[in-house]
């Protein structure tokens, strides 16, 4: 066993330094394989092609279909590299079939009249404490983090890792690293929008440049991905909205309130940084107002007279 443990570690040395993975898929590989490998001490098992098919079953038993999709995906790469590394002279998960029903779930929104709500709480929050320095200081970067929020649709581990050089306040670009620190760019066009994060800039200047991240905390570090759900869940709460809202449900917004306005999806998909379209269709589900609109007006049935 302790011969795998310690390919393991050449293995994430690899994805971090080699492949430049991110650190929250670098986290999961490491908890993936680490399990893995925890299950027994006999080299030989780990070779054995029926031993693989008993843990793909025992994961079955213990996980949800997407949990137990990524384990097994993580799994199947270490022994790829194994491979093609030659430390193994063959694959053994080559010769076992897997097949997933991962039930699919529509993605959870926010309305745009909770999305209203929600940044009129916080511009109210703002002029509520004007006077108090620190209190004001807090919700212009909270105004400016929930704006660009929507006003983006990035990933809140993206907009948590802006820098300061990523975003001009002029023309409003911003450039972005998603996903396999692939770099995209997207513009922010609203007067409203790009208010906010100026009057941000302006106030938090110095600390920025100290911390060199756009959006940070008091203690002048990066603002952590834990702080911005917090930040929604506190304005939600004051808002009264009964819906639980996390920062990832406005990237679904975002995707698909411009869908409803006939949007090309080739654009969105550009936008929110999706490799494969196929990930972007999964905004493609209607609203009830929309799926309402269209066959209130669109039915062929209102074109058929019986009299």
């Amino acid at each position: 066993m302790h011969y795998f443990k310690n390919l393991s570690k050449q293995y994430l040395d690899y994805c971090q330094y080699q492949k430049n993975l991110n650190p929250k898929t670098l986290k999961a590989y490491k908890i993936d394989i680490t399990q893995f490998l925890r299950v027994s001490n006999q080299i030989d098992e780990f070779l054995n092609k029926s031993y693989l098919s008993n843990y793909v079953t025992q994961l079955h038993k213990l996980y949800k279909p997407k949990t137990i999709k990524r384990k097994i995906a993580s799994i199947k790469a270490f022994y790829n590299w194994l491979e093609f590394e030659e430390f193994i002279q063959e694959n053994p998960f080559s010769k076992i079939n897997l097949k997933f029903h991962e039930p699919r779930t529509l993605p959870k929104t926010i309305n745009l009249d909770g999305i209203t709500a929600l940044l009129k709480t916080a511009y109210q929050e703002l002029t509520t404490n004007s006077d108090s320095y620190c209190k004001t200081m807090a919700c212009l970067r909270d105004i400016a983090v929930l704006e660009l929020l929507f006003a983006s649709g990035m990933r809140v581990s993206e907009l948590c890792s802006l820098r300061e050089e990523d975003i001009s306040l002029i023309n409003g670009r911003v450039r972005i690293y998603g996903k396999g620190s692939k770099e995209r760019f997207i513009t922010i066009s609203n007067e409203e929008v790009l208010l906010a994060l100026r009057n941000y800039n302006d106030a938090f200047r110095e600390r920025i440049r100290k911390s060199e991240y756009l959006f940070v905390n008091r203690l002048h570090n990066r603002l952590s991905e834990q702080s911005v759900r917090f930040m929604i869940k506190k304005y939600a709460k004051k808002a009264k909205i009964q819906q639980h809202l996390t920062p990832h449900m406005f990237r679904h917004s975002f995707a698909t309130l411009l869908l409803e306005e006939d949007v090309d999806i080739r654009y969105i998909q550009q936008i929110l940084g999706h490799s494969s379209i196929t990930t972007t269709q999964i905004y493609t589900h209607v609203s009830t107002k929309k799926q309402q609109d269209i066959l209130t007006l669109k039915h062929p049935r209102n074109r058929v007279s019986v009299k």
